[in-house]
């Protein structure tokens, strides 16, 4: 009796659409598989070769350091869940493709720790926990991908320095890109918003903040390129997920994780609530505790439970 199985067009295009309605986006209208030409090959790659398709996710780099959007330094509920979620979708990636999926998180903490005001020892507890909790969740489509794994011991501030000055586009060259393309300039807007936003104890008029977090936003986007390029040349054939809103048709991916009411939400940018009907969202802190009551686990602050009189 003579099999037949589905080409790799078909099975890649099945895996975009398990993709596409977390799509994180600011455009408006939903797009098919097809709009995904670029990742749609990078997949294919893969499931011609019969291996697992392999994902890198630029992310959990640290907790905001703004005790009004979270809970503390550490990973907690929101990260719990926002893992249990990739891990969930590279199973049901293995449905359609039987070698399975694998999320590489490339935790970018350290890249920009001294930019967004975070303590490397900080950074370091967080992917330290977001290790721990990938082995204690059972979480086996997942790993951790830091500076540590690129440039073993040597000091942060070195390290820091090395990925900037190999991979890091020109200030120059950033400026004119704000200036000319509508989705760099939205990603500057965005990333000068949550350093404002991130900021709880400047000693400044708010003008003054607002014009140092433009500076800084444009050395943080320059390292986070940088360590773009830095992964693909430590991944190259891997399919490139972003937790920032991404056009259809870029050669990045953009993921949501939870459910927020901003495209922008990040789970360490704000804390975990659960609804009265069992669906998560994120919220800054200080609104979810308005709306809700704390919970623990492991002895300190995981989440929120909203109160049955309160809908976010």
């Amino acid at each position: 009796m003579l099999l037949t199985t589905a080409s790799p067009t078909r099975i890649s295009t099945d895996i975009l659409n398990l993709l596409l309605p977390y799509h994180r986006t600011t455009d408006r209208a939903p797009a098919p598989a097809e709009a995904f030409a670029h990742q749609r090959r990078r997949i294919a790659g893969f499931v011609r070769a019969g291996a697992p398709v392999e994902f890198t996710l630029p992310g959990f780099p640290c907790k905001s350091p703004n005790p009004a959007k979270v809970l503390g330094h550490l990973p907690d509920r929101a990260e719990r869940l926002s893992l249990c979620f990739l891990n969930t979708l590279c199973a049901e990636i293995e449905r359609i493709h039987p070698p399975g999926a694998r999320v590489v998180i490339c935790s970018d903490g350290h890249v920009f720790g001294d930019l967004v005001r975070v303590p490397d020892r900080h950074i370091d507890a967080y992917g330290d926990e977001l290790r721990a909790l990938i082995i204690d969740l059972g979480l086996g489509n997942l790993s951790v991908f830091d500076l540590r794994d690129v440039y073993g011991p040597l000091p942060y501030d070195v390290k820091r320095a090395h990925v900037q000055d190999r991979y890091a586009p020109t200030a120059e060259a950033l400026r004119a890109l704000v200036r000319s393309d509508d989705a760099t300039r939205a990603l500057y807007r965005g990333i000068t918003r949550f350093l404002v936003e991130d900021t709880a104890d400047f000693p400044g008029t708010r003008s003054a903040l607002q014009r140092e977090c433009r500076r800084r936003a444009y050395d943080v986007i320059r390292r986070s390129r940088a360590w773009g390029a830095l992964i693909a040349e430590h991944h190259p054939r891997a399919v490139r997920l972003s937790i920032h809103p991404q056009p259809v048709g870029d050669v990045k991916f953009g993921i949501r994780l939870l459910d927020a009411p901003d495209v922008w939400t990040t789970p360490w940018h704000s804390a975990a609530l659960r609804r009265t009907d069992g669906t998560w969202t994120l919220l800054p802190r200080e609104r979810a505790a308005r709306l809700g009551r704390l919970v623990d686990h492991d002895d300190r602050p995981s989440h929120f439970e909203q109160h049955r009189s309160h809908v976010p």
